[in-house]
């Protein structure tokens, strides 16, 4: 696609970057938070599930220590009274519904407290290891009793060879277990129940209700949590997708072969995230959006001003000039609208320089001029000018000889001489005339020897340039020329002379007509001059000769002279 606008422009390569760097930033940020949120999600859930296995074990912990206690003083046979102090403790526990002691072997099976004081002769009773529990507690059942859901803490006693000689069983309350468990609050704010090995549910919250057992549904994030039941004490898992959708936890009980396991909806722990990157997303849009605006302000301007630079020089192009462009600003666009409005006026004013007095004139002498009312419109005023006009002697037969294209070559580079000199001594050429050129010199209403004298410098030096020039063409094999100069100073009309639509600086006038009769008379390599010009030089220059001529518009024959520079005198 190509880009066109410079709007555009700024727009791609500003903007474009800037969003890049942007959605990359929030991009890598977002899974950056969202490991540590998810790494805080696990550690902060196993500390729960860690304190809330703690305290169901703390509800377990002062039973089992009293059956424990118990079924050392069985193995140990102690008095009556013992056991009987100790059953009363179990009775007196929080939570505990019932207690049943059942030795059969010595006084048969009852329910509530049954007391034995010896295991009879040659059987003990056998004692346990340390390091092995002396007691199970089953799955809570519904206790008829109580009316109340209930778990069994069974203690069981053996003699030496394994026999079951009785056992203790303890019921206690499953809502006493659970009691912190519920109050914590999080346990009916998140899905979460309480499991055994197997995975059956013990409890669970209203969410898991219509479920009997973990990962019976294939999940793969609670199978996941089944296999690691039988291997660690605690875990956190991730489900599938990303953000995931379920994400897991568990916690075994050191007291009971349960587990409590917790889920939460990876979008919940993510929430403050996710919503963090909503909104990162609203203030990137709102960021590029106010970026856009800038551009359009600061840039638009630029742009604007820019396009009126480009639409103006268009039309400048075309040759057509339109009003100053406005200049809005300081900075370097209103520099360059005021320089672009500069160059349009040094363009108008170099084209009418160059309608009004050709492509000839020296730009200061035009700047000179044109200060001068008459420069600016039609007509002009009468003054006193000088005026000098050369020919190429004999030309007319040299163009016979020569090819056209060497015609041309040998003119080009004759005038390219001649106007070089002219403009070096601030004169105007009025027009060619075939081999020949119209100049004059304008003191613009002063005195007109100082330019009588410039016009004399200049035709000598166009001599001198000539001749110089007629070497050059004979090595390349043109025959070399000679021309003849007239210098004539009179009154004549000055000003623009055309139309409207055309018109050229010049100058009209019997003068004018004269110094072409004078240039006639010149022959080749001379320079002739008229009489008024010869009353201002004649301390500078000698007479080579002087002849008289009949001249129209002149009643009495008119001297003319032949001049020389004088050999003590020099221009310079």
């Amino acid at each position: 696609m190509r880009i066109k606008s410079l709007n555009q422009r700024f727009m791609v390569f500003l903007v474009l970057p800037v969003a890049i760097l942007l959605f990359g930033t929030g991009f890598l940020g977002f899974f950056y938070a969202r490991g540590i949120m998810l790494e805080q999600w696990r550690k902060g859930a196993v500390m729960r599930l860690q304190w809330a296995a703690h305290h169901m074990d703390m509800r377990l912990a002062k039973p089992v220590e009293l059956i424990e206690m118990f079924h050392e003083a069985v193995i140990q046979q102690p008095h009556r009274a013992v056991q009987d102090w100790l059953l009363e403790r179990i009775e007196a526990v929080d939570g505990v519904i019932s207690v049943n002691l059942d030795l059969p072997q010595r006084g048969g099976r009852g329910m509530g407290r049954m007391f034995q004081r010896g295991a009879g002769p040659g059987k003990g009773v056998m004692m346990g290891s340390h390091r092995e529990k002396v007691y199970t507690i089953s799955t809570p059942r519904f206790d008829t009793t109580s009316g109340t859901k209930a778990v069994d803490i069974v203690s069981e006693f053996r003699d030496q060879d394994g026999t079951i000689l009785g056992k203790l069983t303890v019921s206690i309350s499953f809502d006493y277990v659970m009691q912190d468990i519920v109050r914590l609050g999080w346990w009916e704010s998140e899905l979460a129940c309480l499991v055994d090995e197997s995975g059956m549910y013990l409890a669970q919250t209203k969410e898991l209700e219509t479920r009997s057992r973990l990962g019976e549904g294939d999940d793969p994030l609670e199978l996941a949590v089944l296999t690691a039941l039988k291997e660690k004490e605690f875990g956190t898992f991730l489900g599938e997708g990303h953000p995931p959708e379920m994400v897991a936890g568990f916690h075994k009980l050191t007291r009971a072969p349960w587990a409590i396991v917790m889920f939460a909806p990876g979008r919940k722990i993510l929430e403050p995230i996710v919503r963090f990157r909503n909104y990162y997303l609203l203030a990137m849009a709102f960021s590029i959006a106010v970026i856009l605006v800038l551009i359009r302000l600061v840039t638009g301007k630029a742009v604007r001003s820019i396009r009126e630079i480009s639409e103006a020089a268009g039309h400048v192009a075309q040759g057509r000039y339109i009003a100053p462009l406005e200049v809005r600003s300081a900075d370097e666009i209103g520099r360059l609208v005021n320089s672009f409005n500069r160059m349009i006026e040094g363009l108008k004013e170099r084209d009418f320089i160059r309608d009004t007095f050709g492509r000839y004139v020296d730009p200061e002498v035009a700047e000179e001029l044109l200060k001068r009312p008459e420069a600016s419109r039609l007509g002009g005023e009468k003054r006193e000018v000088v005026i000098l006009m050369s020919d190429i002697r004999g030309f007319s037969s040299l163009t016979e000889t020569l090819s056209p294209e060497s015609v041309i070559t040998a003119l080009n580079k004759h005038f390219s001489h001649v106007i070089e000199v002219v403009q070096e001594h601030r004169g105007i050429i009025v027009d060619f005339f075939g081999d020949g050129v119209l100049v004059f010199f304008d003191p613009l209403g002063g005195p007109i020897k100082e330019y009588v004298l410039k016009a004399l410098r200049c035709a000598l030096k166009i001599q001198e340039r000539v001749n110089e020039l007629g070497r050059e063409l004979e090595e390349m094999g043109f025959p070399g020329f000679k021309i003849g100069i007239g210098i004539n100073a009179g009154e004549v009309v000055v000003g623009n002379i055309g139309s409207e639509t055309r018109a050229k600086y010049g100058i009209v006038g019997a003068p004018v007509n004269a110094v072409h009769r004078i240039q006639a008379e010149a022959k080749g390599g001379e320079v002739v001059v008229a009489e008024r010009i010869y009353s201002c030089v004649s301390d500078v220059v000698d007479v080579v000769r002087s002849f008289k001529v009949e001249m129209k518009g002149f009643r009495q024959p008119q001297t003319l002279y032949v001049i020389r520079l004088k050999k003590q005198v020099s221009f310079t």
